[in-house]
């Protein structure tokens, strides 16, 4: 292995399909540099193909059909600095086809429906994140998406997540308690019995205790804080956008919650918001907002989503270069 890379930072990315992991991993990209991340998806690791799958009746969502034995070994190793010869499960034929080599790079994603879900695998990730969308939203987005793109029936789309809800709540909802960080996507509570799913009530729950990770504050560390900062310096056409900063709970873990319901009319005045932000690892005042204005165009840039995506993925860098800096010193103690 290079001295380049004498540490390969994990970091694990969890939610359901359709949830904008790859908005999410878009901005990771964009914050570390392509040559810079490896994002291999944990589809790769079914073990059964789509027709075994309809035959056994088995889905995706179900451990059974995934290995999680080589996907433990294989991460294992690119964290050691090894090669791997990783398989590759095609979307399009819904086969396996044959392995494609991946080299270690400085940081690599391993992303999709598991990566929180096996203890092995889990010990072995720096950072995670496990991306939340709430049902009411998750219909609203997958209507929109297959039946706008993809041209289905809503009574299938319907049906198709019917079908898969028990086996997502039996094993992909319960990592949640294991992620680091969990962005909630939930409906506005700005309109009510809002049925379009346009505006977002984004909530960022960041897990207290964790090792060299300071969760993000708004005015005061500790408090509990409500605020609408609609006003002179921030346009809010209706419903308007409201903050809050607290403390919580969450799978019997104490966290620290930052929310955001409610829309950015104007993407340059989030500036006005990151000032009043502490301990978002930036490297100089209003980068959170560059970075969002950076790409308008990614879908949630107008809203909590994109404002903690991007928070977020500072914090992963802030976790990296943490990791980096301590590695001489690990050297030398060996």
């Amino acid at each position: 292995m290079s001295s380049q890379l004498d540490r390969v930072v994990l970091i694990g990315v969890a939610g359901d399909s359709g949830c904008g992991k790859s908005t999410f991993l878009k901005r990771l990209t964009d914050l570390f540099g392509e040559d810079f991340v490896t994002v291999i998806c944990l589809d790769d690791y079914h073990s059964l193909d789509r027709k075994q799958r309809k035959e056994t009746g088995i889905t995706a969502l179900d451990p059974r059909a995934n290995n999680f034995d080589l996907m433990y070994e294989q991460i294992k190793a690119l964290k050691n600095g090894q090669s791997i010869n990783k398989p590759i499960y095609n979307h399009e034929t819904g086969m396996i086809d044959p392995p494609e080599v991946v080299v270690p790079n400085h940081i690599v994603v391993v992303e999709g429906l598991h990566p929180l879900y096996d203890e092995r695998v889990r010990s072995l990730l720096d950072f995670s994140v496990y991306l939340d969308i709430s049902d009411e939203v998750k219909i609203a987005w997958k209507i929109q998406r297959d039946m706008a793109e993809r041209g289905h029936r809503y009574e299938d789309v319907i049906a198709a997540i019917n079908a898969r809800r028990p086996d997502f709540t039996a094993y992909i909802e319960p990592q949640r308690g294991f992620a680091d960080v969990v962005i909630q996507v939930l409906p506005t509570q700005l309109i009510p019995d809002d049925k379009e799913g346009k505006v977002l009530r984004v909530r960022l729950l960041q897990r207290d205790g964790v090792a060299g990770f300071e969760p993000a504050y708004l005015f005061d560390e500790g408090s509990t804080i409500y605020w609408t900062p609609c006003g002179r310096k921030l346009t809010c056409s209706w419903p308007g956008i409201k903050m809050f900063y607290g403390p919580d709970s969450y799978y019997e873990k104490e966290v620290s919650v930052l929310e955001v319901d409610g829309q950015f009319d104007n993407l340059e005045e989030v500036i006005y918001i990151e000032g009043h932000l502490s301990n978002i690892s930036t490297k100089y005042y209003g980068e959170l907002t560059h970075l969002l204005l950076q790409h308008k165009e990614y879908p949630g840039s107008n809203n909590g989503t994109g404002l903690f995506q991007v928070l977020v993925g500072l914090k992963m860098r802030a976790t990296y270069e943490r990791l980096i800096a301590e590695q001489p010193q690990l050297a030398a103690k060996v």
